[in-house]
């Protein structure tokens, strides 16, 4: 492995692994990330303090002007802003809490705007609930002039199931590849994330760059693909097959929706009889339980995306897509379970990353007129005579061809990617 610094890197990846800390380092994981929720409300509070002072233009108090001058300090880039934050929190002073998880969230907040200035409806920076989840970043350092690995820096693999991090020391980790492994010498870590989901899991992601591919380049095929996606099923392609839509959520909508009345119950008794929900054994035990079924739901829709997507790749040089916004068609309160249910965004972004890792070609197209546009001679339909949501066939009225709705958009969607 040459010296290169991670952005140098040509590849990139990102990999997750399930975490097994002791019980002592559970504790350490739940103070980490507590201390990351902290310093990134923290942060959303003095940008709040901040604008307040500047669209009220109200004198400042001596207590403000110190604030002022923390912010001042605390957001320039070459600042020891991770130094100035503990400074002003008596409790954060505390030694054993690393300074780098301290940077790490201030940056996951500036992070946060520019993804505002990028994207608009990425929405300004939140304050974090206390919740059961949570996460918190690390970096990874390297020593010296030394050849950068996975084996080396204070976040390194001792062996495939092991790994030392720093803040929790040695741990056991499960399902890193064996393709990754077997290049471990090639390989370089960047940061490192500690998450806990809901069902009181605990993950370890890196960002690993390498400057080989992670998997090698597939052979060419000479097929292109267009796939219109839709909630009647979950896509159709230019050849006319037809994936169906999973619905995993409608499936065990009954189920989690007893699981949900049977905690809400146990919480209004909790409250009537005056004990504090954290103390209620019965409402923790039906809130996990909730909690379990929501993820299950989730990793057998991930699963599904994965496998999909994985063919599509596999299988076709080109994949078209129409550039559909989830965000904007959920505001249709008809459909906008069936178009949680169905995961398009997911489902795009495992296309994107798969397309980049295998060397395919994958594009997202306006989806204007795909539907309501003939394939065959290019007709496009008046508003007289527009499809509707319960129109699924149709014929052409210039060419009179026959038409099915989803293979004719699908059609279309190929021809406006390889224009």
């Amino acid at each position: 492995m040459t010296k290169m610094t991670m952005s140098e890197l040509p590849y990139h990846l990102g990999i997750k692994m399930k975490l097994h800390p002791s019980f002592e380092q559970q504790d350490i994981i739940n103070k980490y990330i507590g201390v990351s929720r902290f310093v990134y409300n923290r942060m959303v509070a003095i940008n709040q303090r901040t604008y307040y002072w500047k669209k009220q233009f109200v004198p400042m108090s001596e207590g403000d002007l110190e604030l002022r001058e923390f912010v001042l300090k605390t957001l320039k880039k070459n600042g020891s802003s991770a130094s100035n934050l503990r400074k002003s929190v008596n409790w954060m002073m505390d030694e054993k809490i690393n300074t780098y998880v301290i940077g790490m969230s201030i940056k996951a907040y500036q992070a946060a705007w520019n993804n505002f200035r990028k994207v608009h409806n990425a929405g300004t920076p939140k304050f974090h609930k206390k919740t059961e989840r949570g996460t918190f970043q690390f970096s990874n350092m390297y020593s010296g002039d030394s050849e950068k690995t996975m084996l080396n820096g204070n976040s390194r693999f001792i062996k495939k199931n092991k790994v030392s991090i720093p803040v929790l020391g040695k741990v056991k980790v499960t399902g890193l590849s064996n393709e990754i492994w077997d290049n471990r010498e090639d390989i370089r870590i960047g940061t490192g994330t500690v998450s806990k989901d809901a069902t009181g899991n605990y993950w370890l992601s890196f960002q690993i760059g390498s400057e080989m591919p992670f998997k090698k380049e597939l052979a060419k095929t000479g097929s292109n693909i267009g796939i219109d996606l839709n909630t009647e099923n979950f896509l159709t392609d230019s050849n006319g097959n037809i994936i169906d839509n999973p619905k995993f959520y409608r499936k065990d909508k009954d189920k989690l929706a007893k699981l949900q009345r049977i905690m809400s119950h146990r919480q209004l008794r909790a409250k009537k009889e005056g004990r504090k929900l954290n103390e209620s054994k019965n409402y923790q035990k039906s809130k996990k339980d909730v909690a379990k079924l929501h993820q299950k739901i989730m990793n057998k829709r991930k699963d599904f995306l994965e496998k999909t997507s994985m063919t599509l790749i596999k299988n076709h040089d080109l994949v078209v897509a129409e550039k559909l916004q989830g965000k904007n068609m959920l505001k249709n309160h008809a459909m906008a379970m069936s178009i949680s249910d169905v995961g398009w965004n997911t489902f795009t972004q495992h296309m994107t990353y798969k397309a980049n890792l295998y060397s395919r070609e994958f594009i997202q197209v306006s989806p204007r007129n795909t539907t309501q546009t003939c394939s065959d001679c290019g007709y496009i339909l008046t508003d007289n005579n527009k499809l509707t949501l319960k129109n699924r066939e149709w014929i052409c009225p210039q060419c009179g061809v026959f038409h099915i709705r989803d293979h004719n958009a699908a059609k279309n969607i190929l021809k406006k990617g390889t224009k």
